[in-house]
């Protein structure tokens, strides 16, 4: 394992403990699942897809930690029909941790560590009234240099449970950078 892809220290979070932000575990499922279940915005996946997503996606997916506390995480997948594509599933960070940029530093974390393996974009689904995320990835994009396009993805029509559509946003493309030997 290079060092792009090792664990990393991120900025001090508010409350003074430091942020290491990480491949999961299957052990951090739980954290995880409670995490989005505790949102209160994010779709909820059953626990075990949260367990699925620590051993399976560890390689495209993130942890943040404080001490042995999970803090946030990015879930994401390589589309197997376009592997330069990070597909990226879901984003979420404790109400304690928000509002520091956590959200960021991870999904900027994340890319670093998948870009040195072909992957050139990114993208993701959002509803149009998640102003948060819509900025979350518009800040990815400036923070990159580089485009953000958004079109229509899936109808509301689509989803059984009365969920609002969702535009697909792609960024990218993004330049790989070299691990640090």
């Amino acid at each position: 394992m290079t060092k792009a892809h090792q664990a990393r220290p991120s900025d001090e979070s508010g409350s003074g403990a430091r942020v290491m932000i990480e491949a999961p575990t299957q052990a951090d499922g739980a954290a995880m699942w409670r995490i989005a279940r505790d949102s209160g915005s994010l779709d909820l996946n059953s626990s075990y897809a949260y367990v699925l997503w620590g051993r399976d996606f560890a390689a495209t997916s993130v942890v943040a930690r404080t001490g042995d506390r999970v803090g946030g995480f990015v879930t994401g997948y390589r589309r197997p029909d376009a592997p330069e594509v990070l597909m990226v599933w879901q984003v979420a960070v404790d109400a304690e941790l928000r509002g520091q940029g956590l959200a960021g530093r991870m999904l900027s974390t994340l890319v670093d560590r998948v870009a040195p393996a072909g992957v050139r974009f990114v993208e993701t689904t959002i509803t149009a009234d998640n102003a948060a995320s819509i900025r979350l990835f518009t800040g990815l994009a400036r923070d990159r240099a580089t485009t953000i396009e958004r079109r229509d993805l899936f109808a509301a029509e689509l989803f059984p449970a009365g969920h609002a559509a969702e535009d697909l946003y792609r960024i990218g493309p993004f330049v790989a950078v070299p691990p640090n030997l």
